[in-house]
């Protein structure tokens, strides 16, 4: 069956079968990546990348624990910088990958099969990036153990009133059920990745995570029931968790924070950054790796209508912010939307809003979704807006609050900006490191889009 030729009802398969592909030739080419293929240089330049960027954040993070926090540029009363609006971002970027794998699977869509499994990936390293941020901005991160609640001599337990403990609450099972539905998703294809390994220690490593998969029919409906399982776990978490994090400002009576719609704004806004970044590891991925008849320009462009979808969302919570500020006659609101438009920091505001409203217009356009160029350098430009919102979110409000004597800027210091750059070089270090030993697109799941073919005859079209 594997080697046969199939042909394609296009009504009852996606299109990208269209070109030719077969059992055999998914599977050869996606293992091929991981087995045999030899690694291109895109891969070696963003390993090393990666790798380097990965060493200032450890040279960054040996510091901070000799010297304490004030190696960064928080003061009163901007006592929340970097690591809070880097820890926003990163957790925001993770829910494009469980989006994909829970809602889109429970909805049906069959062209998540050529994004899901990268996606999933992205959204535990992203998660992981995230974590650090919080226990380093702890101060004495090595006591992170005292915000759960486990039998200690002293009796101190968690306040449960602390949105940092609703955070490790909340992050933490995210993280667990991600990596649940990414490993479970990921069996099979190391079963298959096991059965073609010429290496010794690759067959064996393989084999035992495949924790004895042999393809039976109990097999499949046991793997079936858990993937529906954790799919219904993870699709509230896609609400939930940024949620959680919306709390850590909507609780606070800090002018610009205390609002009702910030846990919507938040999730759409999540959902925003983090198909920017599925689309901004696809597309050199796909050009790299020759993906093109996998990862068609369908997907790239469906991952476009979902970025102008919650874009227009982002961009309404925008103009209600400023609505609601203006029609509260609340003198503070008003006064922190003002200054965020005119004062010290407008020009990040202004650069923002073009970022994240403006820019993302030109997806209305079909040619410019079906240009994987124009849409790489359209991620970049959100993922860069969504950063810059976290961080008006954070720094204008605290600059400038409601005693006029303790108002004071923000400076990020050059430790800020390398732990910042440092957690994207771990991400990649991780994505790519990913990428090598691990198939990047699920071949199973690519190859359950063929259940309408006919044995022996050519694929046409």
């Amino acid at each position: 069956m594997a080697d046969e030729q199939l042909v394609i009802e296009k009504p009852q398969s996606d299109e990208i079968l269209a070109r030719g592909y077969t059992f055999g030739t998914i599977t050869d080419q996606i293992s091929a990546v991981v087995l045999t293929k030899r690694t291109p240089l895109f891969w070696i330049a963003s390993f090393g990348l990666g790798f380097i960027l990965l060493q200032l954040l450890l040279a960054s993070a040996v510091l901070l624990f000799g010297k304490g926090t004030g190696i960064w540029g928080i003061r009163t009363p901007v006592m929340w910088g970097f690591a809070i609006t880097n820890f926003v971002w990163w957790i925001g970027i993770g829910h494009a990958g469980t989006l994909i794998s829970a809602i889109l699977f429970l909805l049906n869509q069959k062209w998540r099969n050529s994004i899901n499994r990268s996606a999933e990936a992205m959204t535990l390293f992203a998660v992981a990036c995230a974590g650090l941020f919080p226990l380093l901005h702890m101060g004495r991160p090595w006591l992170f153990y005292w915000l759960f609640p486990y039998p200690n001599s002293t009796t101190v337990q968690p306040n449960f009133r602390s949105p940092l403990v609703w955070d490790v609450f909340a992050v933490s099972t995210y993280a667990t059920v991600s990596l649940l539905f990414w490993f479970v998703g990921l069996i099979p294809d190391l079963g298959t990745l096991r059965d073609r390994a010429k290496n010794l220690f690759a067959k064996y490593t393989y084999g035992i995570l495949a924790m004895g998969w042999r393809g039976s029919a109990r097999h499949w409906s046991t793997y079936d029931t858990a993937t529906l399982l954790l799919s219904g776990l993870a699709t509230p978490l896609v609400l939930s968790v940024h949620t959680v994090v919306s709390f850590d400002f909507t609780i606070a009576i800090v002018p610009g924070w205390h609002s009702t719609f910030f846990p919507p704004y938040f999730v759409a806004g999540a959902i925003y950054s983090g198909f920017a970044m599925v689309l901004a590891l696809a597309i050199p991925l796909r050009a790299a790796y020759g993906l093109d008849g996998i990862i068609t320009l369908r997907h790239l462009e469906n991952c476009a209508k979902v970025m102008l979808a919650t874009g227009l969302i982002v961009a309404y919570a925008y103009i209600m912010e400023t609505f609601m500020a203006w029609y509260s006659g609340n003198p503070f609101e008003q006064q922190a939307f003002w200054n965020r438009m005119t004062g010290p920091y407008s020009a990040q505001y202004w650069f923002l809003v073009t970022c994240n409203i403006v820019s993302p217009q030109l997806l209305w356009f079909k040619k410019f979704r079906q240009t994987p160029v124009l849409l790489f350098i359209s991620s970049i430009i959100v993922l860069t807006g969504m950063w810059l919102e976290r961080y008006m979110i954070i720094v204008s409000s605290l600059a400038q609050d409601f005693v006029t004597s303790s108002w004071s800027l923000f400076h990020a210091t050059r430790w800020d900006w390398a732990t910042y750059w440092g957690t994207i070089g771990f991400f990649l270090f991780l994505f790519f490191l990913f990428v090598r030993l691990l198939p990047m697109i699920s071949i199973f799941e690519l190859r359950s889009l063929l259940p309408q073919a006919k044995v022996g005859e050519e694929v046409k079209g």
